[in-house]
């Protein structure tokens, strides 16, 4: 029963490994041409680079002190790995989100977050949106009876209600319907305008 979280897990590395190399190279994930791109990494990159600012200190810091001490090697080096790895998982995360945006199309609503969540909402099941905000989410992603919350920096900002379910999958693949949706947009006029008009916008900059 273990195999499934660990497979995901291990493609999430693999995905966040490979929107690192897109994000060099300023390019997107499943954007085809014409769609209207939603972007949301934005409200969460000031704490997210400070986050990773603050790991390569700990670990310039950490590293000199275990050579002071005098710790054995193979503890070092495990302890250096160990930070190695937060500070990649904070790039792979923030270049994750960054190229891996909500994209409308005439066809569907793609809503993400970055590699760990992935939902395509056809646009015939939607009923209404609007903007409604809500600060204080406690999980990024996270189903409540028959509402999925996407949040970003515990924040939603965009309600989407549904004509009927449609089925999400969690990040380790536990599957829920749902008909209700609140999710983040750094620019949630653009998505409402998408959404209503049927025509892609592009944000102001």
């Amino acid at each position: 029963m273990m195999v499934e979280p660990v497979l995901r897990i291990v493609g999430f590395e693999l995905k966040g490994l490979a929107a690192i190399g897109q994000w060099v190279v300023r390019r997107r994930h499943g954007v085809p041409a014409g769609a209207t791109v939603v972007t949301y990494a934005k409200e969460q990159a000031f704490m997210l680079t400070l986050m990773v600012f603050a790991m390569a200190v700990e670990t310039v810091v950490v590293d000199l002190l275990l050579v002071a001490l005098g710790v054995p090697d193979w503890l070092r080096y495990a302890v250096l790995v160990a930070d190695v790895y937060g500070l990649l998982f904070g790039a792979m995360l923030a270049a994750a989100c960054a190229t891996r945006p909500h994209v409308v199309t005439p066809g569907e609503l793609r809503i993400r977050y970055g590699v760990y969540f992935d939902l395509r909402v056809p646009r015939d099941r939607i009923a209404s949106v609007r903007t409604s905000r809500v600060y204080n989410e406690s999980h990024m992603v996270a189903i409540e009876n028959d509402r999925l919350t996407v949040a970003v920096s515990s924040q939603t900002n965009v309600t989407i209600e549904l004509t009927g379910p449609v089925t999400a999958v969690r990040p380790f693949g536990r599957r829920a319907e749902v008909t209700s949706i609140r999710l983040f947009a750094d620019a949630p006029d653009v998505l409402l305008s998408a959404l209503r008009t049927g025509d892609p916008v592009q944000p102001r900059t």
